[in-house]
């Protein structure tokens, strides 16, 4: 499989914010990208939780669902298992070059910050960082602990982009949703792709 600049690896891990994953997921086949999404088991509970998504935990199967609720081209979205070792990005010299966990749990940024690689996604991250590539985690905890924060800093070291999910309310969110599409807005603007989900400061203010 050929990799271009228009895939990217997206994660869902088990912390709260399972709308923030969605949002985005949509937003970045909506921008034409080929998505390789990886999603932990913690993450299903999430979803059923948060989102009212019961997935299947097969691939095929979360693959089917997913193309069907999102009405996106099958071959857009490649949907990974945990343990898919053949995956492209498990390996650098087929991994998109940019990857995104969201939302990130704590446990998630302890075993990136130092080289743990138990399962695909924190192989994928491992992958990035190694290749040089770009990897924004939105973390999803509060309050930080000193850990989390050492961690946390440890990683920003090494060039990777920690988003914490604090969305603004200076662009008067009405609703929920305002409040998800500033953090996904903030998220792809880092990552380079457009959006038009939130004005800017300081240009589109009203």
């Amino acid at each position: 499989m050929n990799v271009t600049n228009k895939a990217i690896t997206l994660a869902f891990t088990g912390a709260s914010g399972a709308p923030y994953g969605m949002r985005l997921l949509e937003c970045l086949l909506a921008a034409d990208y080929t998505v390789h999404l990886l999603i932990s088991s913690a993450a299903r509970v999430v979803l059923a939780t948060e989102h009212d998504i019961k997935l299947p935990s097969g691939p095929d199967a979360a693959h089917k669902q997913l193309v069907a609720r999102l009405n996106c081209e099958s071959d857009k979205l490649v949907v990974c298992g945990k343990e898919d070792w053949f995956s492209p990005v498990a390996s650098g010299s087929a991994a998109p070059k940019q990857m995104i966990i969201c939302p990130c749990s704590a446990g998630s940024v302890a075993a990136i910050a130092h080289g743990m690689s138990d399962n695909l996604i924190e192989r994928a991250a491992d992958v990035v960082l190694k290749e040089r590539g770009q990897l924004l985690l939105v973390v999803r905890e509060t309050p930080f602990s000193t850990l989390h924060l050492e961690n946390m800093h440890k990683l920003s070291t090494m060039g990777v982009t920690i988003m914490p999910a604090a969305p603004g309310f200076y662009h008067q969110p009405k609703s929920i949703d305002d409040l998800v599409d500033f953090i996904v807005a903030r998220v792809l603007d880092h990552m380079g792709i457009e959006q038009t989900l939130v004005p800017r400061w300081g240009y589109d203010q009203r």
